[in-house]
């Protein structure tokens, strides 16, 4: 995602008074202006992502510990949170999983030759420098485990 489509992101949500989306794109909004601050230069779609990541790390955690406390008072709360989740899991590139994540694995298994339980890391890592760490990674450690001997 480029910056001007965030920007055009939030006037859409503006005018459509959705004010849940609106908050949650003006917290990404945020963290784009502060890097743009602290490091003098203009973002990068990595640099958009990774904000978005950001967020939505903090907003699954609050969900969670909300979730786990089991208050039935903060049923709107939660609500909303899992609104903003949504919200920001659309912002993120689609996730390589499925059938394109195994073929993924299966491809960098046989390039390396890698075949012991100790290669792990070496796929994880591969298979992170590749995608960017876009992938299912529980499903990517449960089909590379059952590859490796």
């Amino acid at each position: 995602m480029q910056k001007a489509e965030l920007l055009e992101q939030i006037k859409d949500a503006m005018r459509a008074h959705d004010k849940i989306r609106l908050s949650i794109l003006r917290q990404v909004n945020q963290s784009v202006k502060q890097i743009e601050v602290d490091q003098r230069r203009d973002v990068t779609e990595a640099d958009m992502t990774t904000a978005v990541k950001k967020l939505q790390k903090v907003t699954d955690e609050e969900l969670d510990g909300l979730r786990k406390a089991g208050a039935e008072t903060h049923a709107d709360r939660i609500a909303e949170l899992e609104q903003q989740s949504e919200i920001l899991a659309s912002l993120l590139p689609a996730q390589l999983s499925g059938a394109d994540l195994e073929a993924a694995i299966d491809r960098i298994v046989s390039e390396g030759s890698l075949t012991q339980k100790r290669d792990m890391g070496r796929i994880m890592g591969a298979l992170t420098k590749e995608t960017d760490g876009n992938f299912d990674k529980p499903a990517a450690a449960a089909y590379a485990g059952s590859k490796l001997s």
